[in-house]
């Protein structure tokens, strides 16, 4: 019953996370979208109220016409939207699908035993310490040198550098599944924090100077813009680890590190592509298109280096005994002391995570393609290999599957 619960709430967990990220990613690039397709005021009267950028859109049979303000508008209109619960949503809705789905259980998601034997109560401190120390660092990296000349680079630099340690450090001391998520939760974390505690403390200041009469500090726009624009950088990266989890053939390469930190990136470069192909098409920009190529050139290197080796061909002078051994048809009787070793543990009379068994031939047979897919063809399962199946084993498992899951 357990397990069943889990499961429900981790389905409506995953459900409200989708549709809270779309809200703040949507937002997010329109805006983004917004700044850079800005043009400089041709009526008068606009002029005269500060506006610094217009543009002119058409969507859903009416027009738009959204103006920005240098710093502030003539008079505080009587509402004002704010965009701020889309990230705090997305982010509490993610907050809440990670524990429910690995820290509640880090025994089994995010231990593996091979890289760090710790205790769960440690793994998951050394989890959420991620969250916290990434953003203090990414925090001070930004009040450090945003300041200096050339800051942006300055920071940018500073910040890939961290992701980097992060990644290398999250990849050789949790499950590869776990450190691909983790490392995203903790990129998502310094996202929302940045609206929390400076893109919307500084709108709030502005909107009380502005009420209040007093002069306004442009610092606090500048500030937000600087933020904002950091976590539309940080974007993609963060939707290819959360997506990650699907794949194993990323998390699981012996260098899963490296392909993190290259697929995100890419990531960071094709989203480059978007940011200022719109101020190429006004002119500002020389064509971005060398991002969006360097991002799919170290896509596909990352395609072609991690592919698999092609499958050994038998020798010619092998003899037939030894093919017989290697490619005749593998029964129950064979099959199943590596399936009571290795899956009964979560798949068996005991324990039935979800609602799987495979304790008896029928069932085994039942859910044939699904053992053939997780433990052969995405090698997912045993979960962080826990129960330390052999290679052996998994092509013992291929040849029963190919051989038509044979139950006798």
């Amino acid at each position: 019953m357990e397990s069943y619960l889990l499961d429900w709430t981790n389905l409506l967990l995953r459900w409200v996370h989708v549709i809270t990220a779309i809200a703040w990613v949507g937002s997010s690039f329109y805006f983004v979208f917004l700044d850079s397709s800005l043009t400089p005021p041709t009526d008068e009267d606009l002029k005269k109220q500060g506006v610094s950028g217009e543009l002119w859109a058409v969507h859903g049979g009416g027009f738009y016409h959204p103006v920005k303000f240098a710093v502030k508008p003539p008079s505080m209109p009587s509402h004002l939207h704010w965009f701020y619960w889309e990230s705090y949503s997305t982010w509490l809705s993610g907050m809440a699908l990670f524990t429910v789905s690995y820290l509640w259980q880090a025994g089994t998601y995010l231990i593996d035993k091979s890289l760090m034997n710790w205790s769960a109560g440690a793994a998951v401190t050394a989890a959420l310490s991620f969250l916290v120390v990434f953003w203090l660092l990414y925090d001070g990296i930004c009040r450090v040198l945003g300041q200096r000349k050339n800051g942006d680079a300055l920071v940018g630099a500073g910040v890939l550098v961290l992701v980097c340690v992060a990644s290398w450090l999250a990849c050789h001391w949790f499950a590869g599944r776990a450190a691909f998520l983790l490392v995203g939760a903790m990129m998502a974390t310094a996202m929302s924090a940045n609206v929390f505690f400076w893109i919307i403390p500084g709108q709030r200041t502005v909107v009380a100077d502005i009420k209040a009469g007093r002069p306004v500090d442009p610092i606090h726009g500048q500030r937000g813009k600087q933020r904002s624009v950091h976590n539309t950088y940080f974007t993609l990266p963060v939707l290819f680890a959360m997506l990650s989890n699907h794949y194993s053939f990323t998390w699981s390469h012996p260098q899963n590190w490296l392909v993190l930190i290259l697929m995100m990136f890419a990531g960071a470069a094709i989203r480059q592509f978007f940011v200022l192909r719109h101020g190429y098409k006004l002119g500002r920009n020389p064509h971005p298109w060398p991002y969006v190529a360097a991002g799919v050139a170290l896509i596909a290197v990352l395609i072609v280096a991690m592919a698999p080796s092609p499958a050994p061909v038998p020798a010619a002078n092998a003899t037939s005994a030894s093919t017989a051994e290697t490619t005749g048809p593998v029964g129950y009787a064979q099959i199943q002391p590596v399936i009571a070793q290795r899956c009964y543990g979560c798949h068996g009379q005991a324990m039935q995570m979800k609602n799987v068994r495979l304790d008896s031939a029928a069932l085994l047979a039942q859910h044939a393609p699904a053992v053939y897919q997780q433990a052969v063809v995405l090698r997912a399962m045993p979960m962080n290999n826990a129960t330390q199946i052999t290679e052996d084993e998994r092509a013992l498992i291929k040849r029963w599957f190919e051989g038509g899951a044979l139950v006798n």
